[in-house]
């Protein structure tokens, strides 16, 4: 089955950097475009940045855009998410899916607070 499974989350200080990965199993990962979203308390889901499965191109949201940065070991089956310049607003429950507008599979989360 299809699991994704996040880590790195930590607490950081503002201007700080932090890396997440989304380890992938149960499905073909180089075939997928992946993305990255959070949810920051008390509000709705945000897409974050999405990369196609060949690693051709990315986006980003406005928000993260110059400060974070998607990319992807296919070799591995690793979804990364180096985030540097935090800031408090980036305080979220950050999760992997896989596909870049349709998600249907989602990992459990990895909580990233920044704090000073």
């Amino acid at each position: 089955q299809v699991q994704l499974v996040e880590s790195g989350g930590d607490l950081a200080q503002p201007g700080g950097s932090l890396r997440l990965s989304c380890d992938a199993s149960g499905f073909t990962f180089r075939g997928y475009a992946m993305s990255w979203a959070r949810q920051a308390p008390g509000k709705g889901l945000e897409w974050v940045s999405g990369i196609a499965s060949d690693m051709s191109d990315t986006t980003y949201a406005d928000s993260v855009k110059g400060r974070f940065t998607i990319s992807r070991d296919n070799a591995k089956d690793i979804l990364y998410l180096q985030m540097n310049d935090l800031k408090p607003e980036d305080t979220a429950v950050y999760y992997c899916a896989r596909g870049r507008t349709t998600f249907v599979y989602w990992g459990q989360g990895t909580q990233v607070t920044v704090s000073a």
